[in-house]
């Protein structure tokens, strides 16, 4: 019997920055185990530069990124919405069945905290949010 891999759907305003971190987190650490897809509500014309040199870094890749819109097709396809900080929201669509989560993650620009320093405290927000919701995807039966 085959299962199903689970699908996530990480979502920020522009789809440039947060979102993507996410979601390249998400392949990189997941691999083949989870579907994963990342969109915006509103979304940018470009992956922000930074947050594309954070995640290399530690080794995972976005550079191939492009910013998407979020679509009624793509909420009913997945199994979880991850909504990354207050900004956008996401409406339940008919046929929808993944439930909508949201991640306050931490701002250090809010501490004076910019640049690459900023970018790397966002990154690291957020994995430890991935590696969570990881975990709870691939101990829970499908």
């Amino acid at each position: 019997m085959t299962t199903k891999r689970p699908a996530v759907l990480f979502v920020c305003v522009k789809n440039g920055g947060k979102s993507q971190m996410a979601a390249a987190l998400m392949r990189h650490h997941a691999g083949d185990a989870v579907e994963v897809h990342s969109a915006g509500t509103w979304p940018g014309s470009a992956i922000n530069a930074q947050s594309s040199e954070a995640i290399a870094e530690i080794g995972a890749d976005m550079s191939s990124a492009v910013p998407q819109l979020v679509t009624p097709d793509l909420l009913r396809g997945v199994d979880q919405v991850v909504v990354i900080g207050g900004e956008a929201v996401i409406e339940p669509v008919e046929g929808m069945t993944a439930p909508v989560t949201t991640w306050y993650t931490d701002e250090p620009s809010k501490r004076g905290i910019d640049g690459m320093e900023r970018m790397r405290l966002v990154r690291d927000d957020i994995d430890a949010h991935v590696r969570a919701l990881l975990t709870e995807l691939t101990q829970s039966p499908n």
